[in-house]
């Protein structure tokens, strides 16, 4: 019975996938075109944050004659989670890919693979990278700023090998005389 219970553990083990990085190699060895990427599920690698920053500034005077400088500022901030969930969208002319994370009008983000990177991976990618602001990029036709920490980020993908054998076990008891 333990026996049982110890292959069936195996089997539900070996079944899970894991998660690997999405490079060319993986592209070409699942033949993935336009049409088959649109139905792999993408996750990221590590957490995203995009921000944007819009400041005001008036000054005045009051009825007793202070001079008051009034500074409003609004941030707004979108933070995709490690390991959250995106689907292609569509590929760029020079073989970047554009993700979604959320249904809208180009609400997507761009990877690239890194040039001088060898590990084929690819990372968000925001031009240009600013050391105080972080990267540029457009998310819904407005311009945001991802941390310089987003920009770790890579694609990652489910991979499993499935393994199916049948086996018939027959125990043979002897003959007597």
């Amino acid at each position: 019975m333990k026996i049982i219970a110890i292959l069936s553990l195996i089997l539900i083990v070996a079944s899970c996938g894991m998660k690997v990085p999405y490079t060319d190699e993986i592209k070409k060895q699942y033949n993935l075109d336009e049409s088959n990427m649109r139905k792999v599920q993408f996750f990221t690698s590590a957490t995203i944050i995009i921000e944007r920053k819009n400041s005001l500034e008036n000054q005045g005077t009051t009825e007793s004659g202070t001079l008051v400088t009034n500074e409003n500022s609004v941030e707004n901030r979108i933070i995709i989670p490690v390991n959250t969930k995106c689907v292609f969208e569509k590929f760029e002319a020079n073989g970047d890919i554009q993700v979604r994370f959320e249904v809208g009008q180009n609400k997507t983000l761009r990877y690239a693979i890194r040039k001088g990177n060898n590990n084929g991976r690819y990372y968000l990618y925001a031009n240009p990278w600013d050391q105080n602001k972080g990267g540029q990029l457009d998310y819904g036709n407005l311009t945001y700023y991802a941390t310089a920490e987003s920009g770790s980020s890579f694609l990652l993908v489910i991979t499993k090998k499935l393994k199916k054998v049948r086996r018939k076990d027959r125990v043979v008891k002897g003959m007597s005389v």
